[in-house]
């Protein structure tokens, strides 16, 4: 039964997350969620985790939720299922978006979708950043902390050396101060 739900929960994931890995976290969290798969807290690592680590956030998730539910056989339906709508697409689009290109509507369509992705991540962001900085009965002045002390981080690069801080940089930052701190 686990197989199947993991089966059915990344293929929806799959088919249904437009806008890249930050536009599917909202439907990542609504899935696993649903299935009961991780805590909201697990879930929220399990980003962190994803983000930091070689590879797409979604095929990281779907192998540590399907290993963690369904052991090796569980982490191998998940990934598959969560990339297969994808590579179905792709295979459908590239034959025929040589015929779609030039076209003014299409063209539209796609300066449609822009809005709502960029809405989708900042949406996420914001869901991510406030979950952190919350703890179960208010707030966690520690996560806080180091969530401003990253975003100043971010901007005083920026402005002195003129270039966005390297992600690996803010993810070992991160944890040098989630060590400094925790």
């Amino acid at each position: 039964m686990i197989y199947l739900e993991l089966l059915l929960g990344f293929l929806q994931i799959g088919m249904f997350a437009f806008g890249g890995a930050y536009g599917a976290i909202p439907l990542i969290r609504d899935v696993v969620m649903s299935y009961g798969w991780l805590s909201e807290d697990q879930l929220t690592y399990m980003i962190a985790v994803s983000e930091s680590t070689p590879g797409p956030i979604m095929v990281n998730m779907a192998t540590y939720i399907g290993s963690s539910q369904g052991g090796v056989p569980g982490a191998v339906i998940a990934t598959s299922a969560v990339a297969l709508p994808s590579f179905i697409i792709i295979l459908i689009v590239s034959t025929i978006l040589k015929n779609f290109a030039e076209n003014p509507h299409f063209q539209a369509v796609l300066r449609g979708i822009k809005p709502c992705i960029i809405g989708i991540i900042i949406s996420t962001g914001l869901y991510l950043i406030i979950n952190n900085c919350r703890s179960g009965e208010g707030l966690n002045y520690v996560n806080i902390l180091i969530t401003l002390i990253l975003i100043m981080f971010m901007l005083l690069h920026k402005r002195f050396l003129k270039s966005k801080a390297s992600p690996i940089h803010l993810i070992i930052f991160a944890a040098i101060l989630g060590i400094a701190f925790g």
